[in-house]
């Protein structure tokens, strides 16, 4: 009777803790966000677009300035910014090639163009008034996308709340130590404008850290360019680091490395669940008894712009297969293969769920790339520009792709890598395997977001996520200090006993000197 009283006290006991521990734990209440798009990139605002659907969907208020802009909403106003600088649509893919293609002068074309965006962005009216000093108070939190040149964190500062990064590729490399204090090794880590997944051999390795040790220069020189010479109306100066970095990568689709506590990887998040194809494309589909392949360079090239002799290539290789091609293409295709369909757009992800989808060709663009996987469809990538060459290469080290020269393409290449793509059942397999992966999470991208959030405003913007590398110079950082002052002492002992034994040599010799006279 006795054991049973103490063991009923015990669970009052207890239950009376739980109450009083769990009235401690702050719930999160509906927050105000101001939310930045700074990129006119429809992949780039797809991303932070369904970023913001996800906070939306919890009950938080979101005001956003984009230049795509979908329609007010329940707990959503936009302002467009659409006026301030031209959508990037339907690129001339030579032009694109020729401007993006080569890693060592899109590095040096960055400053330009983040020059451009800032100020684009900044120059905003609208925006101009909500930073006003009356702000403060009436958000809780900034989302934004950061540049190649910081002139966005000044806007947290002003508003005195917190920042989260929404970064719609891979970690930007070369200003990865201004997000986050850290600074990968190229050794094993490759560049975000890298043709490799993983820098495996020595040319890789040097390359990789030739362009790393390149673009942080330019970035660097860039940053005082802008600050001292071109004075612009808005800060400069990192004033504000992220408190969250919400990227789009994956382990399935990205290689190993390190990465800091505040850096959430939410891959995928863009993808909904699949509508219904419409009519003539399902029938086409599914009409078609060796199935089908999706041809698409994604919403901003402009794939009728191919030179003729490439898209010649594409033609009398697409020709061939047994299986229906469905070709995002604008216009009219001149001596358009019988198995083919074109259309100015596909419903890519829903394709891409059918069963009857064999392949993917793909320019390797973020988006395109998660519904590939998600789908578990092999990928023939034909990179562009920018993430593109890496992204393809990840999926060539997972075994479900193969990587294309554009402008070296021929008939015989993309027949042979089509029919080893469709043919190989190993590409299948490993494109399933691919796709498990990245289905097994803890948590959706979405649970992700919305929680992350809600702990960078119940922690006061989480600084203890934060490295305390921030907090050091580029030298400290690098311990150029410490391996000073170790040299500089090695160098004084060195010199002190060469000095006592070349007093003691002298010694020596001048007491033998004696001896012998």
């Amino acid at each position: 009777m006795a054991a049973m009283k103490m063991s009923t006290a015990v669970s009052l006991s207890l239950l009376l803790w739980l109450s009083i521990d769990l009235q401690t734990i702050p719930v999160s209440e509906a927050a105000r966000i101001l939310a930045v798009e700074t990129i006119a990139g429809k992949s780039h605002w797809s991303f932070l677009s369904s970023v913001i659907r996800s906070l939306t969907d919890a009950g938080h208020t979101v005001t956003v300035f984009t230049p795509f802009p979908d329609g007010n909403r329940e707990n959503y106003t936009e302002v467009d910014t659409s006026r301030d600088f031209p959508i990037k649509l339907n690129l001339d893919v030579i032009q694109a090639i020729q401007m993006f293609g080569e890693p060592f002068p899109l590095i040096n074309n960055i400053a330009t163009i983040a020059r451009f965006y800032c100020d684009a962005i900044n120059g905003n009216r609208e925006l101009a008034d909500v930073l006003a000093s009356g702000a403060r108070g009436r958000y809780d939190l900034l989302l934004i996308e950061p540049l190649g040149v910081d002139c966005v964190s000044h806007m947290a500062d002003a508003l005195g709340i917190p920042m989260i990064y929404t970064i719609p590729s891979p970690m930007i490399t070369f200003i990865e130590r201004q997000f986050t204090g850290h600074l990968s090794n190229p050794s094993s880590v490759p560049h975000m404008f890298a043709n490799h997944a993983v820098p495996g051999t020595f040319v890789q390795r040097f390359t990789n850290a030739a362009m790393l040790t390149h673009s942080l220069v330019k970035t660097k020189y860039d940053q005082i360019v802008m600050r001292f010479t071109d004075p612009r109306p808005y800060d400069l100066a990192p004033t504000v680091s992220p408190s969250i970095i919400f990227q789009n990568s994956h382990y399935a689709t990205e290689s190993s490395r390190p990465l800091t506590p505040n850096v959430v990887y939410v891959g995928g998040i863009h993808l909904k669940p699949a509508k219904t194809i419409p009519k003539d494309i399902l029938d086409f589909i599914e009409d078609s008894p060796h199935g089908v392949i999706l041809f698409t360079l994604g919403s901003t090239m402009k794939v009728s712009s191919l030179p003729e002799h490439i898209e010649k290539a594409l033609k009398e290789a697409l020709a061939d297969v047994p299986q229906r091609v469905l070709w995002k293409y604008e216009g009219e295709m001149k001596d358009k293969p019988k198995n083919v369909m074109t259309k100015k757009w596909f419903p890519q992800r829903e394709i891409l769920l059918h069963p009857k989808v064999k392949l993917f060709i793909s320019h390797g663009g973020m988006s395109g790339v998660y519904e590939a996987v998600d789908a578990g469809v092999p990928v023939l990538g034909i990179p562009v520009f920018y993430d593109q060459p890496r992204n393809i290469e990840h999926l060539v080290l997972a075994g479900m792709a193969i990587s294309m020269d554009l402008l070296s393409t021929s008939k015989e290449k993309l027949s042979n890598a089509i029919s080893k793509l469709i043919n190989d059942e190993t590409y299948a397999k490993n494109a399933k395997i691919a796709s498990i992966r990245f289905k097994d999470r803890p948590m959706t991208p979405q649970q992700s977001v919305v929680y992350w959030t809600e702990y960078v405003i119940r922690h006061k913007g989480a600084p203890h996520l934060k490295s305390h590398a921030l907090n050091l110079t580029w030298y400290q950082y690098l311990l150029l200090d410490v391996m000073f002052v170790v040299l500089t002492f090695v160098f004084l002992v060195t010199f002190l006993v060469y000095k006592v034994l070349k007093c003691i040599r002298k010694l020596v010799f001048k007491n033998e000197k004696v001896k012998s006279n």
